[in-house]
């Protein structure tokens, strides 16, 4: 059975719905209100907010959609559609007025991506994909089928509050430290697969993730030639709380670091 959507007619009214609430909650500087939900998670009323707006117009988009979202604004559903919302992906970059956070978005159809967006908000640039095709504001984008682990720029994230892998992680740290260009890490998971999947970056890893984190830029990163998978090389990178994408040849390179820290 299929969805029966028209995905290009779609992509085009979420890029519409997007860019109208960069324009409604972040042309302005003002960064609001701030709240902690635990241990270095932060929310600020803007999360909200534009969780709020997001669902209310994609509920309008595909009425038959169920929700999986940071904030749980709205009932999570797992219906047959189900949009996986983060409504600012780097909230701490964004409390901090360091110019680096998203919006994450994608549309599953029983447990599969069918369309995924990343709105780095700062650029103003639009990462998307659907039917095997990646974006950025409209103009394809691939990952750097070029690159080798010698010449590579990695991207990561540190633990915020799950720290039992930390000897582990640190060790593919010096890894990557000692066998690539560098190391960069920019604060949001969504950015870095976006990057990943343009060729800025040309591998990423990060444990401790959640879904709405990493569904859309996986996505993103897949339709534009990469490989995307968990630290194991063939399991689920959205839900498994760990993932490894990259250019073909240095996510092979960078695997057996990553298996280590199963």
């Amino acid at each position: 059975m299929s969805h029966n959507l028209n995905l290009s007619e779609l992509h085009e009214a979420v890029k519409s719905v997007l860019k109208e609430c960069r324009k409604q909650f972040f042309e302005s500087t003002d960064y609001h209100s701030l709240d902690l939900k635990g241990l270095n998670q932060l929310v600020t009323n803007n999360d909200i907010a534009v969780e709020k707006f997001l669902t209310t117009r994609l509920a309008e988009l595909t009425p038959e959609a169920g929700f999986l979202t940071e904030e749980e604004t709205v009932v999570q559903e797992k219906n047959d559609l189900r949009w996986i919302i983060d409504p600012i992906d780097g909230t701490t970059n964004y409390v901090h007025k360091i110019p680096v956070f998203s919006i994450s978005v994608a549309l599953q159809f029983r447990s599969e991506t069918i369309l995924g967006f990343v709105y780095e908000l700062n650029r103003d640039e639009l990462f998307s994909a659907f039917n095997g095709k990646a974006f950025c504001n409209d103009s394809p984008i691939s990952v750097n089928k070029e690159s080798t682990l010698e010449n590579s720029l990695v991207a990561t994230g540190f633990p915020y509050y799950t720290f039992e892998g930390l000897d582990k992680y640190l060790e593919v740290l010096v890894f990557a430290m000692k066998n690539t260009r560098g190391v960069r890490r920019l604060g949001s998971a969504a950015v870095d697969l976006a990057y990943v999947a343009c060729g800025r970056f040309d591998v990423f890893f990060e444990y401790g993730l959640n879904a709405w984190d990493v569904a859309a830029g996986a996505y993103i990163t897949e339709c534009a030639g990469g490989k995307v998978s968990d630290f194991s090389g063939y399991g689920d990178p959205i839900f498994g709380r760990q993932i490894l994408a990259g250019s073909p040849v240095v996510f092979e390179d960078f695997l057996p670091e990553v298996r280590k820290m199963q």
